[in-house]
């Protein structure tokens, strides 16, 4: 592991035990884009797509590995261009055999650590299908922990999608929030007090 991977280790909290945060490469594309599909439950994009994101999207995006260094979580996402304080979550996915172990939270938890460090973050945003109680719960109380609002609005109704029958995406806007003093101190060069 380099001194920069250590770093970035210590920004996630509470990992489960045996695995450990990374930024992706290229090289795990195809490991994202099979556990988007085996989730059943994310809308597949292309495999060209998960290819792009990890190579252009890396620095707000995160993938879990197990120990042998293989992808078995991931989250995408990106700094949206006209509010450069928001991070929008694009995809959450764990894989079916490391479920249940806090693996999500710990991943959104690090991934907003790291923005806020790097570039400064006040709100993280993401759409989600009315009926899908895992993300509602992850993102709620990533809300609560952070000891932010959660605004909701639909974002994209049923009419939108030109492809068949697709849920409305509820758009859940978190924020605002605030990280330490010595997470904004370090980005700008200062100390902090």
């Amino acid at each position: 592991m380099t001194a920069a991977q250590a770093d970035l280790q210590a920004e996630f909290l509470e990992m489960p035990e045996g695995l450990r945060i990374d930024r992706p490469e290229v090289a795990d594309g195809a490991a994202l884009w099979r556990i988007a599909k085996d989730s059943r439950t994310l809308d597949l994009n292309s495999s060209y797509s998960y290819l792009l994101w990890c190579r252009d999207f890396a620095g707000t995006s995160v993938v879990a590995r197990d120990k042998e260094g293989m992808p078995v979580g991931f989250i995408t996402g990106y700094v949206r261009p006209d509010q450069p304080d928001t991070l929008l979550v694009w995809q959450v996915a764990v894989d079916a055999a490391y479920r249940g172990r806090g693996l999500a939270a710990a991943l959104l938890d690090g991934l907003s650590a790291r923005v806020a460090h790097d570039r400064g973050l006040e709100t993280v945003e993401t759409t989600i299908t009315p009926g899908n109680t895992a993300s509602e719960r992850l993102f709620t109380s990533y809300a609560a922990r952070h000891g932010a609002s959660v605004e909701r609005e639909v974002l994209f109704d049923t009419a939108h999608f030109p492809d068949g029958p697709h849920d409305s995406e509820v758009l859940y806007r978190i924020g605002p929030l605030t990280f330490r003093p010595a997470d904004r101190a370090s980005r700008s060069g200062h100390q902090a007090d």
